[in-house]
């Protein structure tokens, strides 16, 4: 299997509450909580690790409270090569209702000094330039305090420079910067994409071109969520929809985390796309039936893939396009030396 780096900038300590029905004012009872070690990055590496591929976790955790954290990575396998930075990591609510309505309280996050930056880029630089480098790096979550968007842009170039597939999931201000990147990957949803195009995407159409047009941005795999109505996939070798299968949805905190993990599973895997689209969209179903990340292990998960529905929206494939290739051809010696990240 790959080897992949999972870079979470502003983890958390997600406490989840589920609820009948969130009643504002009151005293609320949850029929169940959990208080778990989270974050995109993280969230995504659990995926990728349960599905048996090598993976490093790093990005800045708070040393006051890396307890959980520590035992969270031991528990899934994981390599911690997070940077430990002073404070503690913040804890994100989330209240989860029968309904499916989701509300999340996310903490700001611990500020980050420069120095906390100079020490993230030597650890990242020590796993791109070893002589076992990953075949893929995955960026996601909010920045914290501190973290200016051109501390981001830098860090996404410097990473691109690495020659590794690089894969970015975030939102607001962060997502354009990622997009202005060109990274190999990016996954917005609807409303976001929308954001982008600086358009309302009201029918099915109009989404479906914001997504090309992203990839025609620069971007190589174009994600686009778009909860129970699904996902869309644009490449060089075309574009695709998936449409999930019926669940009752409990959680959805974890979904598009899922998803990405799933993408990428099948990528590294050389997976055809019908295949890889299907699996990660019925895995990201699988995550909304609970509280945590898609579980490929569950009774039912075969029935889950067998009800998404994945059809082709086009039959375009352009000319001289890159094939999506399996494992061993991704496997590569990258360059000795690259250039340091300034603060």
């Amino acid at each position: 299997m790959a080897r992949v780096l999972c870079i979470t900038l502003n983890p958390a300590l997600d406490l989840a509450f589920s609820l009948d029905q969130l009643i504002p004012g009151a005293v609320n009872r949850p029929r169940h909580a959990q208080l778990e070690a989270a974050g995109k990055g993280v969230n995504v590496a659990r995926v990728l690790a349960g599905l048996g591929h090598d993976v490093t976790v790093s990005g800045f955790l708070g040393a006051d409270n890396d307890a959980p954290f520590a035992l969270a990575f031991q528990q899934a396998a994981l390599h911690d090569d997070f940077v430990r930075v002073v404070g503690e990591t913040r804890i994100n609510a989330k209240l989860a209702e029968q309904s499916g309505r989701v509300t999340d309280i996310n903490g700001p996050g611990m500020p980050i000094i420069s120095n906390d930056l100079q020490r993230l880029t030597a650890r990242l630089d020590a796993q791109l330039y070893s002589a076992t480098p990953p075949h893929a790096v995955v960026v996601a979550g909010s920045l914290p305090p501190g973290f200016s968007l051109d501390d981001f842009r830098a860090l996404l170039q410097h990473l691109k420079e690495s020659g590794v597939a690089l894969w970015v999931d975030t939102s607001g201000a962060a997502l354009n910067a990622a997009i202005e990147a060109k990274p190999t990957a990016v996954k917005p949803n609807e409303i976001e994409l929308a954001e982008w195009a600086v358009e309302a995407l009201e029918t099915s159409h109009a989404l479906t071109q914001a997504a090309r047009s992203l990839h025609q941005s620069g971007v190589e795999q174009a994600l686009v969520s778009a909860g129970a109505d699904g996902v869309l996939w644009v490449n060089a070798q075309g574009s695709w929809q998936a449409t999930p299968p019926t669940v009752t949805a409990i959680n959805t905190v974890c979904a598009g985390d899922t998803f990405v993990a799933g993408m990428l599973h099948g990528l590294l895997s050389g997976h055809d796309p019908e295949h890889t689209l299907r699996f990660a969209t019925a895995l990201s179903a699988e995550a909304v039936r609970h509280v945590g990340v898609g579980n490929p292990h569950a009774d039912d998960f075969d029935s889950l893939q067998q009800q998404t529905r994945v059809r082709r929206l086009d039959d375009t494939i352009t000319e001289g396009a890159p094939p999506m290739h399996p494992l061993p051809a991704l496997q590569r010696q990258l360059p000795l030396k690259g250039r340091k990240l300034s603060p």
